[in-house]
C-alpha cells in the first residue's frame, strides 16, 4: 500500500506536465484547422499546467531529473513550436520566407532559452530569470492572436506588428536581461491572508475580459525586464559621476 501510494504521488506532477503537453499539441492542431481562439486558449492552459506541475513536485517532495527533463521537452512543444506555428498560420504565412523565418527564429530562441535555463539550475539567483521565460513569451504571441480574433481582426492586417513582436520577444528570451521570477513571493507552508485576497482579485480582473487582460499582463511583464535594467544602469551612472568629479578636483 505504501509503495503504491508513493508511486502515485511521483506520477502526479508528470500527469500535469502531460496535460500541458497535450494542451500545447492541441493548440497546434487547432491552428492548422483555423480555430485560432481555441489554439490560444490551449496555450494558456498549458501555461497553467506548467506552473502547477513544478509546485506540486516541490510540495510532495517528488522532484526528479526525469520530471525536469520531461517538463523542458513539454515546454518546447507548448511554448516554442506551439506559439510559432500558431502565429505563422494566423498571420506570418502572408509574409512568405520572412514569415516562416521569424517563426523559426522564435522556436529556436525558445530551445536556446530552455537549454540555458537547464544548465544554470542551482547556479543563479532564483529571484530572477536570465532572459524572458518561455511561457511569458508565448503569452505575448498567442495573447495577441486571442485579442485580435476576439475583435474579428484578421492576422493579415497585423502581419508587420506580428513580425516585429515575434522577433523582439524571441530576442528577449536569449538576452541577459533579468526578469523577476516571483519564486520568493511566498512559501509553501504558510500563505498570508492578503495573498488569498490577491488571488481572488486577479481572477475577477481576468474574468472581466480574459484576452485583453492576459495579453496586457504578458506585455507589461515582457517590458519590465528592459525597463528595470535601464533604470539600474542610469542609477549606476549617477553614482559614478560624483566619484569621477572628486578625483578631478583632487588633481
Amino acid at each position: 500500500m505504501g509503495g503504491r501510494r508513493r508511486r502515485g504521488i511521483y506520477l502526479l506532477p508528470n500527469l500535469f506536465t502531460t496535460t500541458g503537453l497535450f494542451a500545447g499539441f492541441y493548440g497546434i492542431i487547432a491552428a492548422i484547422n483555423g480555430r485560432f481562439e481555441a489554439a490560444a486558449v490551449a496555450i494558456f492552459i498549458a501555461m497553467l499546467m506548467d506552473g502547477v506541475d513544478g509546485r506540486i513536485a516541490r510540495i510532495t517532495n517528488t522532484e526528479s531529473a526525469f520530471g525536469a527533463e520531461y517538463d523542458s521537452l513539454s515546454d518546447m512543444v507548448s511554448f516554442g513550436m506551439g506559439p510559432a506555428l500558431i502565429v505563422y498560420e494566423w498571420s506570418l504565412h502572408t509574409l512568405g520566407k520572412i514569415g516562416w523565418s521569424a517563426a523559426f527564429l522564435y522556436a529556436a530562441c525558445t530551445a536556446l532559452r530552455l537549454a540555458r535555463f537547464n544548465t544554470q539550475v542551482g547556479t543563479i539567483d532564483k529571484r530572477y530569470f536570465q532572459g524572458l521565460a518561455s511561457p511569458a513569451a508565448a503569452a505575448c504571441l498567442v495573447g495577441l492572436v486571442w485579442v485580435a480574433t476576439d475583435l474579428d481582426i484578421p492576422g493579415s492586417d497585423l502581419r508587420i506588428l506580428v513580425l516585429v513582436l515575434t522577433v523582439v520577444i524571441a530576442t528577449f528570451m536569449v538576452s541577459n536581461i533579468r526578469y523577476y521570477s516571483f519564486k520568493n513571493f511566498y512559501n509553501y507552508d504558510q500563505v498570508p491572508f492578503i495573498a488569498i485576497l490577491a488571488v481572488v482579485l486577479i481572477f475577477i480582473l481576468i474574468s472581466t475580459d480574459p484576452p485583453k487582460v492576459l495579453f496586457i499582463c504578458a506585455l507589461l511583464y515582457s517590458v519590465s525586464g528592459p525597463s528595470i535594467t535601464l533604470i539600474q544602469l542610469r542609477r549606476r551612472r549617477i553614482q559614478r559621476r560624483p566619484i569621477s568629479s572628486s578625483h578631478i578636483n583632487e588633481k
